[in-house]
Formats: structure tokens, sequence, C-alpha cells
């Protein structure tokens, strides 16, 4: 272990913002966490994992920290499930596939989602209708204050959509370690939501499967979503807002082509994308495809705000503000970023 100063973000992060941190370490089991964290001299500001799902807007003063913890284990199993614990440093996708590869069943829709394990429940990561809360089990967390080693149960994390705890209550308190899922031996596929199915048949599946279900969401967010190793993003910026059925009647009247679900709630869950892709800078403009600078919104999913170079981090988050201000006045919606901003 080493601290160092003064070094470039750029590569943590998969925006390729290209901030610094005041000092900069890795650790990669709880003993190498605990024994950086006790030295008064250095303050964690920033707990890093895959990078995924930040924005950095300015330099970084204080500790920022790397999370390397690596290994997947099978801890136990029943009769319907496996339980199976990663490491918070591991790579989530190769986790999905590790797993698929096994014959575990629950994670498949959420295959191709970038960034680490660490992530999954501090966001309740989400997609094609399955979310981390549908499989998770527990997880184990250090608090940075006392340096105690806690367990987290589901009713713990109070998920909620992109939300948890570790957002809100305990936002920089914990560091994640390690997260243990609760997969099936026997799957319950999950292919009504999205394009899914439609590509399932273009696939030519004949027998259902999570191997095929993955491929198929691979496929899916392959072809609507850019490569962060090729172009800078942190995938969708913006939540998909809800709204009570009063405005969202108002709104369909005036906009019938509008697209939206109803939560289990009775409110109305607005695809965000297709609010910016119809409300952009000037009259009859689309938000889709815009480019300041290195800073602009992709071409083929308007969720997703690009980095095509050397845009700051302010440059991105005033996008981000001027696509706010478009939709809130467009259709009275206030969208709320997913992405963290530092």
């Amino acid at each position: 272990m080493q601290i160092q100063e003064n070094i470039s973000l750029r590569q943590y992060n998969t925006f390729g913002i290209g901030a610094y941190a005041q000092y900069f370490s890795n650790f990669t089991s709880v003993d190498e966490l605990l024994y950086i964290t006790s030295s008064k001299k250095y303050n964690p500001a920033l707990i890093l994992g895959g990078g995924s799902n930040i924005l950095l807007t300015k330099d970084v003063e204080g500790l920022v920290l790397k999370n390397g913890v690596k290994g997947i284990e099978k801890i136990s199993e029943d009769e319907s499930f496996i339980y199976v614990r990663a490491g918070a440093g591991e790579n989530w996708h190769r986790f999905v596939q590790y797993c698929i590869a096994q014959n575990w069943a629950g994670l498949e829709n959420l295959s191709l989602i970038p960034g680490n394990v660490g992530a999954s429940p501090m966001q309740n990561i989400g997609a094609y209708g399955v979310e981390i809360k549908d499989v998770f089990h527990e997880l184990t967390a250090v608090h940075l204050l006392d340096k105690a080693i806690k367990t987290f149960t589901a009713s713990d994390c109070a998920f909620g959509y992109r939300e948890s705890v570790f957002k809100r209550k305990y936002k920089g308190q914990f560091v994640i370690t390690d997260v243990t899922y609760k997969l099936r031996k026997q799957p319950v596929f999950n292919t009504a939501y999205g394009a899914i199915q439609q590509e399932l048949e273009k696939m030519k599946v004949k027998e259902l499967s999570i191997q095929a279900i993955s491929q198929a969401v691979i496929n899916i967010r392959s072809s609507k979503l850019p490569d962060p190793a090729v172009i800078g993003n942190a995938g969708s910026f913006f939540k998909n807002p809800s709204i009570d059925k009063l405005h969202y009647t108002v709104l369909k009247e005036k906009f019938p082509a509008m697209v939206a679900y109803e939560n289990e709630d009775g409110t109305m869950k607005l695809a965000a994308g297709w609010l910016i892709e119809h409300s952009g800078p000037g009259t009859g403009k689309s938000w889709k495809g815009y480019r300041a600078g290195d800073a602009g919104c992709h071409a083929k999913q308007a969720l997703v705000l690009v980095n095509y170079g050397n845009a700051t981090g302010k440059e991105i988050y005033d996008l981000s503000e001027m696509i706010l201000q478009s939709v809130e006045e467009k259709f009275g919606v206030l969208l709320e970023r997913e992405v963290n901003i530092i």
C-alpha cells in the first residue's frame, strides 16, 4: 500500500474527467482499509469503485480510496437458492457472467451494466424489470469513523428507485467490502420489459435460458449505449421521474406519444429519455445528439450525457442543468440526476 499525491483520476472514472486527487491509494482487503484509514493525517474524501456513476466537477481534497476487494465464493445453498458472496471490487458484468456460467439465475437482466459489485446495492441498480433488491441477501461494510464492521440486510439498506441508505442517510460514512446475493437454482424468466422479447425472436432463440436473456440484454445495451472505453459516459444520467395521474392525464392529452408506465402506488413513471428527446435547445429541436465543445448528449440515447474527449465535469454538469430546465419548462416535470455529483 502506498499513499500517492496529486494523482489524476481520469482513468478511474468512466466519464474520463481529468480531476485530481490530493492523495490516492488502493486497498484490497478490510485489513488494508482499516490500516490506511487509521492515520489521522489522511481524511477519506471519496471511495471509488468502478467510477461508473460519478461526475467529478472539481479536484478532490483529501484521500481518494480505490476499492480493490476481490473474490467470488458460494457460501451456502438450500433447496431453491444459491448464496454467493462477491468482493466489492469485482467488475459487475464479469461477476454476472460468472454466475450465469454456473447456471445461477437472477442477474441475467442486469448484464453489461458498468461498474463494480460494491455499487450495486448502493445504487440499487436495475434494468429490464429487475433491481438488485430482488436478488440481494446482505452486505458487509466498514464504518469510516469508528471502524466497526457491520452487516446490512435488505431492510437495513432501505432500497428505493436507484436509492439506498448509502446515498442518503449514510452517505460517505461506510465502505462496502462485499455483497451476498440470493440466486435461484431454477430460473424465473423476466422477458416482458423493454425489447427483450423482440431481441430473443431476432436471435431465433428456441429454448429460453438465462444465457439467452443475458445475450439479448447485451445486444440491446450495446446497440443503444456508448462504450465508456470509446466515449466517456456514466450510462443513464437521469432517473425516470414519477408524477401523479392527474398531471399525467394532462400531459398525455397534449403529448399522445409520451411514454409512461404505472407504478405500484398508482403514480405514473415517465421515460426521462423521451422527455429529454422532445425538449431541446430552441423551438422544435432535441437534446439528442446535441454537442457543445466536448460535452454532449448521445445521438442514440438522450438519457446519456457524454464526454467526447476533454470536457470538464463542470461542462457536463452545466449541460445537465440546461436539460433539467428545458424539461421542466415544457412538461412541468423536474428530473433528478442518477449520477453522483462530486
